[in-house]
């Protein structure tokens, strides 16, 4: 088993080699430490006692086979006979012993490499190394998100964070002294009137989706919790109505978005389709701005402003496909609430959320990237995706609309973001690969239509 678990870490590793083929990318270290670490066993040699130890401030013509020298040459003897590499060592006298890292590229179980070293005299004893992690507050909430499970999101902030990403989030007023909110707002302005920003349930809760702060002990993790927000009140509520805004208060929003170098604005709302706005959106896009919209089910293609071109259109629906929108989680999103609150939310506007905190990933590890690659990289993902599950569901039951967001960003960073996404990775999007994100004897999750998933739930751990 523990073979089988090592070799997955190294096909990882050959799926990032390929993935850079097809998006470039700075050299990675974060599954290369994992692939390591699965490989290497510690073998203990013994110190001679204290006051034999020649090479311990002996200055005298003490023989050398108690010595460092001595211990060396039993240990790279060792690692001959059992098909190991030396890789270092590191004298710890307290506990009396000698301990040697050695790695394993055999591609057996490597049990029985232990037990043949256990059995050895010159050995005190030998182990494979352990990870450990530090343990933090974490967010109580965090598994009722259906980002952490479906899209592997612990796994994904290790690659990135959405870090000095700027997301204009032109909604109606967020609550700026929330817990999972206070210090995530870089900028804020009313755009509405002329008075102070007030807190309101849909841009609170949008707010929450894309960057609530991760590990403070309360809430959720926002999709790119290191995100910068700017939080642009240009929509308002009235009691038991949903959050209304007008073309002017949303052109002023963009516009100042844009003075202001916002690099994503979401646009967690839908209407008919409007000059003005069009022409913004416009002027976003052609300064690289990447927009993300939420799709309107109930209007023609989808509702403005997702139907624009150049917008990333967004849905919690299953019709996602049908409007060229890319599925995200949408039902039963725990977030962010006004006073200090959390509470379950659904619909399109939610799923914009989770995209734009998508490519807040995304541009922190490309930030070079143009907005219309980034753009292609999501839809082809998400193309990749639908493709495959379109298959799955005549085959095994699968249903449309679910992406390998950790592909995704293996593709950005140039590494294994998460165990296991290897087809995806392997494939760049010329390859037009058909099998995002499966390994070897991984069955379908079943999942349903309208969310995006890592397709790795049945996967084992890493090694």
């Amino acid at each position: 088993m523990k073979a089988f678990l090592c070799a997955v870490v190294l096909l990882c590793a050959a799926a990032c080699a390929a993935a850079r083929a097809g998006f470039p990318a700075p050299q990675a270290t974060l599954d290369a430490e994992q692939a390591a670490v699965a490989r290497q066993v510690l073998v203990m040699l013994r110190l001679p006692p204290q006051h034999y130890r020649p090479d311990a401030a002996y200055g005298s013509n003490y023989p050398n086979d108690g010595g460092q020298a001595a211990r060396r040459r039993v240990a790279l003897e060792l690692a001959r006979t059992h098909g190991l590499k030396l890789v270092s060592n590191w004298p710890m006298p307290v506990i009396g012993v000698d301990c040697y890292v050695m790695e394993w590229a055999g591609k057996e179980p490597i049990e029985p490499v232990l037990a043949a070293l256990a059995r050895d005299p010159r050995v005190e004893w030998a182990q494979p190394v352990s990870l450990f992690q530090g343990l933090e507050g974490g967010d109580p909430l965090f598994r009722l998100q259906p980002a952490a499970r479906d899209w592997r999101l612990a796994e994904l902030h290790r690659a990135s964070t959405g870090r000095k990403v700027t997301v204009a989030v032109i909604d109606s007023g967020i609550d700026l002294e929330h817990p999972d909110l206070a210090g995530q707002v870089a900028l804020h302005e009313n755009l509405v009137d002329a008075g102070a920003t007030v807190a309101e349930a849909h841009g609170t809760a949008v707010a929450g989706v894309i960057a609530a702060r991760r590990d403070n002990g309360v809430g959720i993790a926002g999709i790119a919790p290191d995100a910068r927000l700017m939080a642009l009140r240009a929509c308002w509520e009235t009691e038991g109505k949903p959050a209304r805004c007008s073309s002017f208060t949303l052109g002023k929003a963009i516009n100042f978005a844009l003075m202001h170098e916002a690099r994503i604005i979401n646009l967690s709302l839908g209407g008919p389709p409007d000059r003005l706005l069009q022409a913004l959106l416009d002027a976003a896009l052609a300064r690289g701005v990447l927009v993300v919209g939420a799709i309107d089910p109930q209007r023609p293609a989808g509702g403005f402003p997702a139907s624009h071109p150049g917008v990333i259109a967004a849905s919690a629906a299953a019709p996602a496909a049908a409007h060229g929108a890319i599925a995200a989680p949408g039902t039963d999103i725990p977030t962010s609430l006004p006073g200090g609150r959390w509470g379950f939310v659904s619909g399109s506007s939610y799923a914009a959320a989770h995209v734009s905190g998508l490519a807040a990933l995304l541009v922190e590890l490309r930030p070079g990237a143009s907005a219309p690659v980034l753009h292609q990289t999501l839809r082809e993902q998400a193309r990749l995706a639908a493709q495959h599950d379109t298959a799955e569901r005549g085959r095994k039951g699968g249903l449309a609309g679910s992406m390998d967001t950790c592909a995704l960003l293996a593709r950005a960073a140039g590494t294994c973001v998460c165990p296991c996404s290897l087809r995806s990775a392997l494939s760049p999007p010329s390859l037009r690969q058909p099998a995002p994100g499966y390994c070897a004897g991984e069955a379908s999750t079943g999942k349903a239509a309208g969310t995006i998933s890592s397709r790795a739930a049945a996967l084992p751990p890493p090694c």
